[in-house]
């Protein structure tokens, strides 16, 4: 029986974006927890914590408020996703043709690729710092080993995933408990590490904003690990397991990060994770970094299945299979690994922005796609049509979700306070960012007025009486 399962772990997932039939379903909502939980515990997590004291300058107790509201606030949002997969079977980004349309869906689509590249880039840069740290391996060829790593989990599939983030799960969380213990019990840190001035509005918005991304980044994943889950897995069970999963494996690494950036504000997250845990901080940073790998495999083999979408969207003949996934996540690591390249030297920057920035594109489509399915259609999607290259009864494009989107991102603009860019009314705020409060607060109920106003279904096809779906 065992060694089935092996076997079964280790064989390449067929399917891509297809839909799973009935007969193939398989798992329980508790494997939701463990694949979320796993995949959390990693240097990148640990890194988000870091700028909250580090680049913020939040004291400790502040940081640590800022990520419990944060992570509560986005895991309901990213947790909500979680029973699509197992009422439709369907990758994520597919069923955002059912709100878009075949075409209009692109939009979206194409942002989350950069999404996921984005993140992929960002793991491979701090698995490669701690190859580097760990063994002396010069740290371009160590972000390209991890990268290499993690494309063996994306090229095997959704199996493959599920086993090793299970796995991870007891390791990494068993590693993360002795980091706690070892870096404040026995190590001694650093005079001021906990103290308890210097929290700025800025600073604690900034971390909450943070936080609530770090679990909306993951709603266009969310349904790629649970479309193989029996239909009957039910919404609570899966809204709980993911949940808790999510939020629990990202808060207490991100707090982790919090302690390690106060106690050492100029040190880079990898060596300062390993100065305050010195004795055991190789076996710490080794396992963290292993994390990276798993999580870097979900990120590419999500990036796949979009980029798969988008293909088979302009081409509705083709029928990709295991070898268009391995080749697709090929292309996606070449692209990852330019852009980690680029923006290794200044990190932490450069990935707080890239994250702020993120956010405003991705609140949008979460609205309007929660509203979609929760309120207006209450789950039930005609699958044949996803596939259809006119949309079927869902047409080309929704123009009313398209137009919300847009409106959604300009809405959030004036809001927006990154290094980059602040808008004038985070200026008049004292730059405080809450522009992703605004687009959610915007967006769906406006979303739900103009679709239950505008739009009827004749026949077979869902219609806007004012020409909105093509």
């Amino acid at each position: 029986m065992q060694q089935d399962a092996v076997e079964a772990t280790m064989t390449v997932e067929k399917r891509t974006i297809d839909h799973i039939p009935v007969t193939e379903r398989h798992g329980r909502a508790r494997d939701l927890f463990t694949i979320w939980f796993g995949s959390n515990i990693m240097l990148l997590t640990v890194a988000t914590g870091v700028v909250a004291t580090a680049v913020y300058g939040l004291p400790v107790w502040a940081a640590a408020v800022a990520l419990v509201i944060g992570h509560a606030i986005g895991g309901v949002v990213m947790a909500l996703h979680a029973a699509q997969g197992p009422q439709m079977g369907v990758p994520q980004m597919l069923q955002t043709r059912a709100q878009f349309g075949s075409y209009g869906s692109l939009l979206v689509v194409v942002l989350v690729i950069f999404m996921y590249v984005g993140f992929f880039a960002s793991n491979m840069v701090l698995g490669g710092q701690a190859v580097s740290s760990l063994f002396g391996l010069d740290e371009t060829v160590s972000i390209i080993v991890i990268g290499l790593v993690s494309v063996v989990g994306a090229v095997v599939g959704y199996r493959m995933i599920h086993a090793l983030t299970g796995l991870m799960s007891l390791v990494s969380g068993l590693v993360l408990i002795l980091a706690f213990v070892w870096m404040i019990g026995i190590h001694e840190l650093p005079a001021g590490t906990f103290h308890t001035d210097g929290a700025t509005m800025v600073g604690f918005m900034g971390t909450i904003s943070l936080a609530a991304l770090w679990q909306i980044a993951y709603a266009p994943y969310v349904s790629d690990y649970t479309r193989y889950m029996p239909r009957d897995t039910g919404v609570r069970p899966a809204f709980w397991a993911t949940y808790a999963g999510a939020v629990l494996g990202s808060l207490f690494p991100m707090l982790l990060g919090a302690i390690v950036g106060a106690a050492l504000p100029e040190a880079d997250t990898v060596t300062g994770l390993q100065d305050l845990t010195t004795g055991v901080g190789g076996p710490i940073i080794a396992v963290f970094g292993i994390g990276i790998a798993c999580t870097n495999a979900m990120n590419l083999y999500c990036g796949a299945l979009s980029t798969i979408t988008v293909g088979q969207t302009i081409f509705p003949r083709w029928v990709p299979g295991a070898s268009a996934r391995a080749v697709v996540s090929a292309v996606l690591f070449a692209g990852a690994v330019v852009m980690a390249l680029v923006g290794k030297d200044n990190f932490l920057v450069n990935f707080t922005n890239f994250m702020l920035l993120l956010l405003c594109v991705l609140v949008p489509w979460t609205a309007v796609n929660l509203v979609d399915y929760y309120v207006l259609k209450h789950g039930e999607y005609d699958i044949d049509s996803l596939f259809e290259r006119d949309g079927g009864r869902y047409g080309r494009f929704n123009l009313i979700a398209v137009a919300c989107y847009f409106l959604g991102i300009l809405v959030q603009i004036p809001f927006l306070s990154t290094a980059m860019y602040v808008g004038p009314f985070a200026e008049k705020l004292g730059g405080v960012d809450i522009s992703w409060i605004v687009g959610l607060a915007v967006i769906s109920p406006l979303y739900l007025f103009l679709m239950k106003r505008f739009t009827r279904f004749t026949g077979h096809r869902q219609v806007v009486e004012a020409g909105g779906v093509a």
